[in-house]
């Protein structure tokens, strides 16, 4: 697979490859390793963590970045002609845009490895970031009991092909009508969270709003999960919507470190990508 494009295209033991990859990072190997390469990147002005941590970790391994926003590939060129301008000079292509089926046609005439920095149903590269964060603070994420908070969407959606990706124990809380399909659903958050280890939530749309005052994520919540249960919530995160201010200062929040391995997961799946 020269793509990451979905999580379920992977089995276990070729994600937590990239894991060892970037714990190989951390040790100080692959250094230069993209040296001479260049890599395309299609972010919007108001991308943030996942640019930042994208730009940073291929320059700190020796490449080049050239950054368009996405409506470039929006213009009236078919993407197959552009892919086949791109080829020639292209190391890789790390694209966020919001329609999952830009970047599969892209990939259809790639001679380079596409990377899905987000699309409106799947953040890939984020939700296996906080996986491999959970590996270096949990026994071991695969046994541990999710918990997703939030409307059918790109970060739910990433959550449920992470849980058949490493066959997680996965279940979704929300109101009718936004239930994934496939996930076993609860409508009443204090049932959902008994006998959960990882809580994760997503920012409500505003429109969507009401509907959810009654799911907000606070400390008395948590305390109903399990034992060191952990507050996962997906940035950009809104105290007083999706989870209450008290909750972000209490022991249970993950913290921001916690995404600090954006960089390294993000290096990791380039190199595993051109490696392959």
């Amino acid at each position: 697979m020269r793509n990451i494009i979905r999580l379920t295209d992977y089995t276990t033991e070729n994600l937590l490859e990239i894991f060892n990859i970037a714990d190989d990072l951390q040790k100080g190997k692959y250094k230069n390793f993209l040296s001479g390469k260049t890599v395309i990147m299609f972010f919007p002005a108001s991308s943030l963590r996942t640019r930042v941590t994208f730009e940073k970790g291929i320059y700190l391994l020796g490449g080049q970045t050239i950054l368009f926003p996405p409506e470039t590939l929006d213009k009236k060129e078919k993407l197959e002609d552009v892919t086949g301008y791109l080829n020639n000079w292209a190391d890789a292509v790390v694209v966020r845009h919001s329609k999952l089926g830009v970047l599969e046609e892209i990939a259809k005439y790639a001679a380079f490895p596409v990377i899905n920095a987000m699309t409106e149903v799947n953040h890939p590269c984020e939700i296996l970031s906080d996986l491999y964060a959970l590996s270096k603070i949990r026994n071991d994420f695969r046994n541990d009991s999710y918990l997703f908070t939030g409307a059918k969407g790109n970060i739910g959606g990433a959550w449920k092909e992470a849980a058949e990706a490493f066959g997680l124990n996965f279940r979704q809380c929300c109101p009718p009508g936004y239930e994934m399909e496939g996930v076993s659903t609860f409508t009443k958050l204090e049932e959902a969270v008994k006998g959960v280890d990882i809580i994760c939530t997503d920012s409500i749309p505003s429109e969507m709003y009401p509907d959810f005052k009654d799911y907000q994520i606070t400390v008395e919540i948590m305390k109903m999960a399990n034992n060191n249960a952990i507050l996962n919530p997906c940035p950009p995160f809104y105290r007083g919507e999706e989870i209450s201010k008290e909750v972000i200062s209490s022991k249970y929040f993950a913290g921001y470190n916690f995404k600090k391995y954006l960089l390294e997961i993000q290096q990791a799946i380039l190199i595993y990508h051109l490696t392959i």
